[in-house]
């Protein structure tokens, strides 16, 4: 795969902080393969949605590199394509819905790229079925539910065609159910249209899902792997003040207890296995 996101000696300070202030941002190396799934999880605080805004170009490197497809992001003339390669999918779905209908509002920021009507009809055609939302393209965004709302946030984003979606702690404001339909959306896209997703989140069961997780901690990139590979590095996360899945603690207690099982369940069905194997 190639590399979409590289960052080099990432440092970043917010202009208005005191002096002396650690970075938001310290020194991170990062790179990013285009088509994959990666979860960034961290405590607020973090760094994680800087991170984010860096990827987006909304920030700029106080120090370092950080390049999206060989674009440098310090450059503002690489900044309408950056804007194009990347979008982003905040908090909020409510402050992203600009129309009465929901095919208008998807319809918006392809508008803004110039792109000619037809095309804006077949993308948004094309982004609204790519979310299950297309049934519902005439009705007006403010009578939807939360996770209805944020896919047609995403849908708005997929009609500008970018090849990597950034979502920054998109599911937080989100019920359950809803937290789940926003999930598997982004999954669907990453596996069926082989789009980058980077998702930021504080959701364990969420970073699970994702094919790499980075976790960060006080501006630092303090873990990197496979979910299943980092959710077993248990105080490393703890002292990030970080919690594991629950099927992951049982499964650390159990060991601490002298029982040897593994820290790779992090499913439920995958957890029981391991467990009904003990009573065997």
């Amino acid at each position: 795969m190639s590399t979409i996101i590289k960052a080099e000696h990432l440092t970043f300070c917010y202009p208005d902080e005191p002096a002396g202030h650690p970075p938001v941002l310290d020194d991170i190396n990062l790179e990013i393969e285009a088509g994959s799934f990666v979860a960034i999880l961290g405590h607020n605080g973090s760094g994680k949605s800087t991170l984010a805004k860096h990827i987006n170009a909304l920030l700029t490197p106080t120090q370092g590199k950080l390049w999206v497809e060989g674009l440098d992001t310090a450059d503002p003339e690489n900044l309408l394509a950056i804007r194009g390669k990347v979008g982003m999918v905040f908090q909020n779905p409510d402050n992203q819905i600009v129309a009465s209908v929901v095919e208008e509002d998807v319809a918006f920021g392809p508008e803004n790229l110039g792109v000619p009507p037809a095309e804006i009809r077949q993308r948004v055609d094309e982004a609204l079925k790519m979310v299950g939302m297309y049934h519902l393209r005439q009705h007006s965004p403010h009578l939807l539910s939360g996770g209805q709302k944020q896919r047609v946030a995403i849908a708005g984003i997929i009609a500008m065609m970018p090849r990597c979606i950034v979502l920054d702690e998109a599911t937080a404001m989100l019920d359950p159910v809803g937290r789940r339909e926003t999930v598997e959306t982004i999954r669907t896209l990453n596996e069926k249209y082989g789009i980058t997703v980077v998702l930021i989140t504080h959701h364990m069961d969420e970073a699970a899902q994702a094919q790499r997780l980075i976790v960060m901690a006080g501006g630092h990139i303090i873990d990197d792997g496979p979910p299943a590979e980092v959710f077993q590095h248990v105080d490393t996360l703890r002292g990030a003040g970080l919690a594991v899945p629950e099927t992951v603690a049982l499964l650390y207690e159990l060991r601490q207890a002298g029982l040897p099982v593994p820290l790779d369940a992090i499913s439920d069905e995958a957890c029981a296995a391991v467990l009904a194997g003990l009573l065997q």
